[in-house]
């Protein structure tokens, strides 16, 4: 039923994107067989999820065979002089190995074995069709939203001290060094979630099940529920919106694409220089290029995830997941890609959304359903205030401030709470009856 739904799910993304002229997600997958993929490194990540169900021996003929079907069309390449302008020269192999096993799932392996091979496929296929998808996403609300709300939540922004602005000053005065450091952590958000993925997945090849609960799940949950409320809470963010947009790092950036210019449609070239004003806020009009996509910021909701399910693992991998949490913080709001607001809505909506699927494998018990009814109160009615409070929020900041961040640790201590008392360990049973003392 998982499997027709999101199949269906992504056949009406296709069309909706073909409406506007552009190749779909299903579309612009079947060409990376064998046109230039545009993440090499995210369909390689896709193959390691893949190969948790596979025996060792199996994982090294994957691994050769995906690295020999690169070099030979690379070579193809080469010879017909044809260059690689877009994406990346190696990852088709990756995508040729994942599609392969498919087949060997169908055609020779039968009961719980084809099952598991499936579920890893499946597993691949979906993180790869993920960033198709978003990629669909942002490019429907950037045609579908012409008018953006940026005004009021800059405006409720000076609550919180106006984060962004103070970041973008920072990364400004960091320079390339700065500024590519925290590119490079805030692109590879994927491959991170990779890693502590296939740590919570290290024994399925043993175990010959996969996990109840993993962060995959949770990842791939969030990029399918998320953009809707791009659409319904359509921004752009700081750095377009009060500043000149990707022109502001074009000097600095190693290899952030080229993006026409967006200062046309912004309130003033601002940011990070010039805090905003506060004054009425009203909806403006933008571009159809620039994606609607900071309510919530989906980047810290997945750095988010990636940080509670790194928890359980070694020393190494709570480091990890703290430093990426902390970077990818930094990065957006230093990089003017979101307001300080779009953060605590992506906290909560993060936690949410992770109460909710543990309450599922749990049972829906009271708790579960507090909780998750808890976090969905509080995320609406942040979107709430943000939207129809911002000017009562900027001129009381000492406790507008305050209220934001304590409704934010709330659903933290909550989803904290709840779920560690769904732990095996905090299983308590009745309390015996206490007993009379013998004298």
């Amino acid at each position: 039923m998982a499997a027709v739904a999101v199949l269906g799910f992504l056949i009406a993304l296709e069309f909706a994107v073909r409406h506007y002229g552009l190749p779909g997600p299903i579309t612009a997958q079947a060409r990376e067989v064998i046109c230039p993929p545009k993440s090499g490194g995210l369909l390689y990540a896709g193959m390691a999820l893949m190969m948790v169900v596979l025996t060792w021996r199996q994982r090294f003929m994957a691994l050769g065979a995906a690295i020999g079907i690169d070099i030979v069309i690379w070579v193809v390449r080469w010879l017909a002089d044809i260059r690689v302008t877009h994406g990346h020269p190696f990852g088709n192999g990756a995508l040729w190995v994942i599609l392969g096993c498919a087949v060997v799932a169908v055609t020779r392996r039968t009961g719980p074995e084809r099952v598991l091979l499936l579920k890893g496929v499946g597993l691949a296929l979906l993180l790869v069709a993920g960033r198709k998808t978003g990629d669909a996403w942002l490019f429907i609300t950037s045609k579908t939203r012409p008018m953006v709300l940026d005004q009021y939540v800059a405006t409720a922004d000076h609550a919180l001290g106006n984060p962004s602005w103070l970041l973008g000053r920072i990364v400004t005065a960091s320079g390339p060094v700065g500024f590519n450091f925290l590119d490079f952590v805030y692109g590879q958000l994927p491959v991170a979630a990779v890693v502590v993925a296939l740590y919570q997945l290290r024994h399925v090849a043993a175990e010959r099940r996969f996990p109840r609960h993993h962060l995959v799940r949770t990842f791939l949950v969030i990029g399918l529920v998320g953009p809707v409320f791009y659409m319904i809470f359509p921004v752009v963010g700081p750095v377009f919106a009060y500043g000149t947009g990707a022109e502001h790092w074009e000097g600095v950036s190693l290899w952030a694409p080229h993006m026409p210019p967006s200062a046309p449609w912004a309130v003033a070239d601002l940011w990070p220089g010039t805090l905003s004003p506060i004054g009425a806020p009203q909806s403006m009009s933008f571009d159809e290029i620039t994606p609607r996509n900071c309510m919530p910021s989906l980047h810290t909701a997945w750095a988010t995830a990636i940080f509670i399910h790194s928890r359980k693992g070694p020393r190494a991998l709570r480091y990890a997941g703290t430093f990426w949490l902390i970077a990818t913080l930094a990065a957006t709001l230093g990089f003017g890609y979101h307001y300080g607001a779009d953060l605590i809505a992506g906290v909560v909506f993060t936690l949410t959304i992770e109460a909710a699927l543990r309450a599922f494998d749990h049972g829906w018990d009271r708790s579960g359903v507090r909780l998750v009814a808890y976090g969905a109160t509080v995320f609406a009615a942040l979107l709430v205030s943000y939207r129809y409070l911002p000017l009562k929020m900027a001129g009381h900041p000492w406790l507008a401030g305050p209220l934001l961040l304590l409704a934010m640790v709330s659903v933290v201590y909550g989803y904290v709470r709840t779920t560690t008392s769904w732990e095996p360990g905090m299983v308590r049973g009745p309390r015996p009856a206490p007993q009379p003392e013998l004298i």
